[in-house]
């Protein structure tokens, strides 16, 4: 079955071609940046060595697919005049939705109520699935929300303290970044050797959070409903108090828009580095160059990773393993020495060299440490690609190859 595994952001496109079966090949992966804005640029490769890349925008997203559908007829990744089996999107949340849906009409109109508390997200996913749906009709277009790994949580994990009529209108912590931490707990898994692991999940980058997996299952999460809470992001709050809005628009004479706009993209590691950077690269830099609010933007973000690890760990009822994923994550041996630090009561313990090395998909705790900590590569787009086959699986009736992945749906 030919997968094309696609991650929407509000100007990009990412993608990646799978062949799934007997076994699993990625046969192409591109991107696209700046589609709809003046400047933009595009890359793309295929396993048979083919490659392509532009220093133009794509207008819009049909024109990228378009592209995208082009090289990937080229290349030779698709045979000629055969289009993917399906589309796989990882979509964040819709009303009434979750888990692994076909993308109809009604499941977008779920997504469309949810644009108040996912402006950033849900907009550009919509369109793109439209233009989707308008460039390669009749191919099924499936989504994996990133709530589904989070739905097995328990009610005292999810609840909000709200009367419980509201509670029933969906109010509740729902979670973010499934693929990524379902990805991550199957692989520190596979590297153990066995599932019944307490594992704290870090996923840290543009958008951040943190998740608490017991036996490969997410039971708590730091996102609530929207993606404005949590740890800080790059230009996004993340947990404040709820009064504060009630302060800025009452007593301050903010408007509620300048509320949300400075909510949205004016907070986060942006507004704690006092406007340095969004970006924690630049940020550290800024403080490596002797700029305090940059430093404290670090301390404070590597703050509440380390409380939430300790607040996962007393919900898990102790911890094996700690993973870092994520741009952030991934690449950021100070985010990780700082988020770590203290904490030898737990059991943890960094290598302070093999965690200033940053290797991909590594142990970087010392030999003598309880809690292992792994730095993981996430793959968001393998896993949804599974799940799509599943799903159409299902619908058929039979099984296409003979792989078997332990992933939820």
């Amino acid at each position: 079955m030919l997968i094309l595994s696609c991650n929407v952001g509000s100007t990009s496109l990412k993608y990646r071609l799978y062949r799934l079966g007997d076994r699993e090949e990625e046969l192409a992966l591109g991107h696209f940046e700046g589609v709809g804005r003046e400047r933009g640029s595009s890359g793309h490769r295929a396993a048979g060595g083919a490659q392509a890349a532009s220093d133009a925008a794509a207008p819009d997203y049909a024109t990228a697919i378009g592209q995208m559908l082009d090289f990937l007829a080229k290349s030779g990744a698709l045979p000629p005049g055969v289009m993917p089996d399906c589309v796989a999107f990882k979509v964040v949340a819709a009303l009434g939705y979750t888990g692994v849906q076909r993308l109809t009409e009604e499941v977008l109109g779920g997504m469309e109520a949810l644009y108040a508390l996912l402006p950033a997200h849900n907009p550009p996913y919509v369109a793109a699935i439209r233009q989707f749906a308008q460039v390669m009709p009749g191919v099924p277009l499936v989504g994996s929300f990133e709530t589904g790994f989070f739905q097995q949580m328990p009610p005292e994990a999810y609840l909000y303290p709200l009367p419980a009529e509201l509670s029933a209108h969906g109010l509740r912590r729902c979670g973010a970044h499934g693929a990524s931490h379902e990805y991550v707990s199957g692989w520190v898994a596979a590297r153990e050797g066995r599932d019944d692991l307490r594992l704290v999940s870090c996923h840290l980058g543009g958008s951040s959070s943190m998740a608490a997996v017991r036996d490969g299952r997410g039971v708590d999460t730091t996102i609530g409903l929207s993606m404005q809470t949590g740890l800080p992001h790059n230009n996004r709050i993340g947990d404040i108090d709820p009064y504060i809005t009630f302060y800025l628009h009452e007593s301050l004479g903010y408007s509620l828009d300048t509320i949300k706009d400075i909510y949205a993209r004016q907070s986060g590691l942006l507004g704690l580095s006092g406007g340095v950077s969004a970006d924690m690269r630049e940020i550290a830099a800024a403080a490596q160059g002797g700029n305090r609010q940059a430093a404290i933007a670090i301390d404070a973000f590597c703050y509440q990773i380390k409380k939430h690890i300790g607040a996962f760990a007393a919900a898990l009822g102790g911890l094996d393993a700690v993973a870092f994923t994520g741009g952030i994550g991934q690449r950021s041996a100070v985010v990780r020495e700082k988020a770590l630090h203290g904490l030898d009561f737990l059991g943890i313990r960094l290598d302070a060299a093999k965690n200033a090395d940053s290797p991909q998909d590594s142990l970087i705790s010392a030999a003598d440490s309880p809690v292992r900590v792994y730095i993981v590569a996430t793959n968001e787009e393998i896993v949804i690609a599974r799940k799509a086959k599943r799903l159409l699986e299902d619908e058929m009736g039979y099984t296409i190859g003979g792989s078997e992945h332990a992933d939820q749906a």
